[in-house]
């Protein structure tokens, strides 16, 4: 694994690298736009999954903070008074905020009273978001665009800065996710996973780490909110919708919450199968739905995560193979893997 700072930064530097040449090669919208997505809904569910994978925590509000950071940012953005580096971080720092007060009242309870306490939150924040009409544009949202003033040499109303943009931010929000839930704070969120009363009987303080990690996947979520709100020049209702969170729990599905970049996968999968349904059928939300249905059912996992476990399972099987242990024992210690 990548532990070290140094090498960490290569391989980012390489992924922001390896996302601008694909641009440049392939040269189209459509890619672009797919990839622009990918960055935005990846973001989100990763981040959602600092929660679900990570910590053990099922949540189904939330986009409420995906929903805090576009409002934030496109409100601060329309009034003209404001760069976009600054509405970005109100944007993000408010988003954390909100997690910290939710978090208090949320982390102490678990299970499925955890996951409807967040809904019922993020079902409130919507009720104000559809009431505050002067305020957010009520059903309509903010329309009218919002102003894209250049800064630090970035225009974001060249597509090409704004592809490289949103791969930069996405690849360097991975890149410190992946550091935290390597750090010894990640260890002790999947030690709280594993077994909560184990962690408290070793001195882990079992709701202050869960707030913690609320409130940074919080943040990351605001910070996707932000991007979206660029992508789409305003902020809507359905950012802070039930249904929004759902679609984040589908992208962790498809894509495996066991795998660190799994809902990332998740998210690319799910942008796809949208665009091919749509494109045959109105009732994509039947189609995915079964979709998703056979790929939990038929894996018992995310697809990445299948992947993972069956490479481990063939390495497994030609070492055993390599130490002298018959091929029929090694296929049959494969096929328990699966």
């Amino acid at each position: 694994m990548l532990r070290s700072g140094p090498a960490l930064l290569v391989v980012a530097a390489a992924a922001i690298a390896l996302g601008v040449a694909a641009d440049i090669v392939i040269d189209t919208g459509s890619f672009r736009e797919w990839a622009i997505r990918l960055c935005i809904l990846g973001l989100f569910a990763m981040s959602l999954n600092l929660l679900v994978g990570y910590t053990g925590l099922l949540s189904f509000g939330h986009a409420a903070f995906f929903g805090v950071g576009a409002y934030t940012f496109c409100i601060l953005m329309q009034t003209g008074k404001i760069g976009i580096p600054l509405a970005a971080a109100s944007a993000v720092g408010l988003a954390g905020v909100s997690a910290l007060v939710i978090g208090v009242i949320c982390v102490r309870l678990t299970h499925v009273y955890f996951a409807f306490i967040t809904l019922a939150i993020q079902m409130l924040l919507y009720s104000v978001v559809i009431a505050w009409s002067s305020l957010t544009g009520g059903e309509q949202g903010l329309i009218g665009g919002i102003p894209r003033p250049p800064f630090l040499g970035v225009n974001l109303g060249d597509p090409l800065h704004a592809y490289t943009f949103n791969v930069a931010v996405f690849v360097a929000s991975v890149a410190l996710m992946y550091r935290i839930v390597n750090s010894p704070f990640g260890t002790a969120l999947r030690m709280i996973r594993d077994n909560p009363r184990r962690a408290l009987f070793l001195g882990v303080n079992v709701n202050r780490y869960k707030l913690a990690a609320f409130v940074i996947a919080g943040m990351f979520s605001g910070l996707a909110g932000v991007l979206m709100g660029l992508y789409v020049s305003g902020a809507y209702p359905n950012f802070a919708y039930w249904t929004m969170s759902g679609e984040g729990l589908f992208m962790i599905m498809l894509g495996g919450a066991g795998v660190f970049l799994g809902p990332a996968l998740g998210a690319g999968l799910l942008i796809f199968l949208e665009g091919v349904v749509n494109s045959y059928t109105g009732h994509h939300g039947i189609v995915l739905g079964l979709i998703i249905l056979a790929v939990v059912l038929g894996l018992r996992r995310g697809v990445l995560e299948y992947a993972s476990d069956w490479l481990r399972a063939r390495r497994e099987l030609k070492a055993e193979v390599g130490a002298g242990a018959s091929p029929s024992s090694a296929k049959a210690a494969e096929k328990g893997a699966k």
